[in-house]
């Protein structure tokens, strides 16, 4: 657990506010909209680090989950940052930036060969971390299943 003025983080999964999380990835996330509350579960259940932010410490105080991010990652080789949000009332105060710097620095994730993610509108805060644009685009591929959620 990390603590930083009145804020929280921690990787203990038993704290995390599923509701909370569903809420925003299906109704505020771009990239999630609509997406059901037992997919967030099962997500969140089978990605091996999830970090929590909490105005309080959590597990001591009185604390409530103002942020999330999940890293989907085999924990040596490759590791994908998705879900990352703050709820608007706690945005500016540099909780995004403290998260990033423990993630980047946690030491499951340090020896990883790529890391990679995906973003609209946040490339100015990711550069800060060591995150560019893929210089080879042509060697990535994917697929992508168009309005998963929407029904």
């Amino acid at each position: 657990m990390w603590i930083n003025n009145g804020f929280s983080i921690s990787t203990n999964k038993e704290y995390l506010d599923l509701s909370l999380i569903h809420n925003f990835l299906s109704k505020e996330a771009y990239w999630s909209k609509g997406i059901p509350k037992q997919t967030v579960k099962k997500a969140i259940e089978n990605s091996p680090l999830c970090f929590g932010i909490y105005k309080g410490e959590v597990g001591k105080d009185v604390f409530e989950q103002v942020g999330f991010a999940r890293v989907i990652t085999d924990l040596a080789t490759f590791a994908y940052l998705c879900d990352v949000l703050i709820l608007p009332d706690y945005r500016k105060l540099g909780l995004s930036k403290w998260l990033m710097d423990i993630i980047t620095s946690h030491s499951d994730l340090k020896g990883v060969r790529r890391f990679m993610l995906a973003t609209n509108d946040a490339h100015l805060l990711y550069s800060q971390y060591g995150f560019e644009q893929n210089v080879n685009p042509e060697l990535f591929m994917q697929k992508v299943l168009k309005n998963p959620y929407q029904q």
